[in-house]
């Protein structure tokens, strides 16, 4: 029987104790791979603490690959590479195409966030506030990787909530993920070739491919992007999203993050651009730890943005730098001026420290709980219930729904519209066609007019 006395940090719950001194064992060898775990009411009973305990934390392993259920027999260590001990982290310092002029009875591949629910009182309480204050800090230029007092607060915020370890240095600011992925190019240099996901984000492909960068398109499967297709490419860079890929909606698990970590340590200068675009959003049972919070090497360049988390109207991003690269862009880039406003960054600074980022995320995370449930409920209620499927539904602001039918995806697409209803689908953002019979809508429920739910699926039931 696991013998462990969990002892989390004051208000971190107990389940994260036992999650991590299981994870520990895993990765030191101490549990090996296909060994059994006990079922989650002996640990319980074992352990003296409830059942729900045990199995917060087996959920959590199990969410990012270290341990596997099989049915009717229980829970299994996966095959993980062990490491040794890194020291332990410390304090950081202080879509798809669509006709505008069709009339839209429902939207389900747009993005459109709730006016009502970003906390406009307290936003601009503190805007007032900077804007009152001394106007010479104000209207001075601020430093090319943005305001020191934002870069420390993204800093702690991401101590504190993703378990990353960095210093304010390695963090810039600027205005949007695009305005970065230019950046990195122009860090890293044009004569790379970069590896992007296949299905994959469509707009970052574009962005290097306007740089006049060589792109290998690489397949993912149900663990992300395939690490021996990466070899082959011949890439030196790879741009994923791993905690949650657009738009499979798919996890990394910790083996494959590994190979991945194990494929840019094997050859010089090699790096994988961490896409974290909606990591906040995971309703079970916690955020997954970021590749870059267990790169030993600093080969993870992490990207991330505030368009999902506040609104896709404050164009803020930033990304954190290894050590190296860091060094190297306040060398080669640091004539670059700053893109962000400077009381738009002094205001975001004081969002994240004074603690309302984290509570607003907390609100909203429950907010889109309750639209993908009212969603997924409509879809269980509709014609469409003996004809589809729903999947990766447990992160981010949208899941798969995969339909059974003959019809083309262009024509389910174009016969939806006409409906009134408007899809996006799988293959829309493949490089390379996807099966004919993998039907699969990209459904984005963020913002979605609840009341229009059973009308729009009873309508695509139709069509189906």
């Amino acid at each position: 029987m696991l013998n462990y006395t969990p002892s989390p940090a004051k208000g971190v719950p107990l389940y994260q104790g036992l999650y991590r001194c299981i994870r520990e064992d895993i990765l030191s060898g101490k549990l090996k791979a296909d060994a059994k775990l006990p079922s989650k009411r002996s640990l319980a009973q074992h352990m003296k603490v409830s059942v729900i305990t045990v199995e917060n934390a087996y959920a959590q392993l199990l969410a990012e690959g270290y341990i596997r259920a099989e049915e009717r027999r229980g829970y299994f260590v996966c095959e993980v590479a062990e490491r040794a001990d890194a020291a332990a982290p410390m304090k950081a310092e202080p879509a798809a195409e669509a006709s505008a002029a069709a009339p839209c009875f429902l939207d389900l591949c747009s993005n459109r966030p709730d006016e009502s629910r970003f906390p406009f009182s307290v936003w601009s309480k503190i805007l007032r506030s900077e804007l009152s204050g001394p106007k010479r800090r104000l209207l001075a230029a601020t430093p090319a990787k943005g305001a020191p007092e934002l870069r420390r607060a993204i800093a702690d915020y991401l101590f504190a909530c993703r378990g990353m370890s960095v210093q304010s240095g390695q963090i810039v600011v600027g205005a949007g993920a695009e305005y970065l992925y230019n950046l990195i190019v122009q860090l890293l240099g044009r004569e790379r070739i970069y590896a992007v996901e296949d299905p994959g984000h469509v707009k970052a492909a574009k962005i290097y491919e306007k740089n006049a960068i060589p792109l290998r398109y690489v397949q993912v499967d149900e663990k992300g992007m395939q690490v021996d297709a990466l070899h082959e490419s011949g890439a030196d860079t790879a741009h994923i999203s791993p905690s949650h890929h657009f738009p499979t909606g798919v996890v990394m698990p910790i083996g494959r993050r590994q190979e991945m970590l194990a494929w840019a340590e094997a050859g010089k200068e090699r790096y994988i651009i961490e896409d974290d675009y909606d990591s906040e959003f995971r309703f079970a049972p916690r955020p997954l730890p970021t590749l870059q919070s267990i790169d030993v090497s600093g080969r993870v360049i992490y990207t991330n943005t505030f368009s999902k988390s506040l609104a896709p109207s404050i164009r803020i991003g930033y990304m954190v730098l290894p050590p190296q690269l860091q060094e190297r862009f306040e060398r080669e880039l640091s004539f670059y001026a700053c893109t962000v406003p400077s009381f738009e960054q002094f205001t975001l600074a004081r969002f994240i420290a004074e603690g309302h980022f984290e509570r607003h995320i907390g609100r909203m995370k429950k907010h889109y709980r309750a639209e993908r449930d009212a969603v997924t409920e409509a879809i269980l209620k509709s014609p469409l219930a003996d004809r589809a499927e729903i999947l990766e539904k447990d992160a981010g602001l949208h899941f798969l729904l995969r339909v059974k039918t003959d019809k083309s995806d262009e024509t389910l697409r174009r016969e939806a519209l006409a409906a009134g209803v408007r899809l996006a689908f799988l293959s829309e953002y493949s490089h390379v066609p996807v099966a004919a019979e993998m039907h699969q809508i990209v459904v984005d429920y963020s913002g979605v007019e609840r009341e229009r739910l059973q009308e729009a699926f009873s309508r695509l039931g139709e069509i189906l």
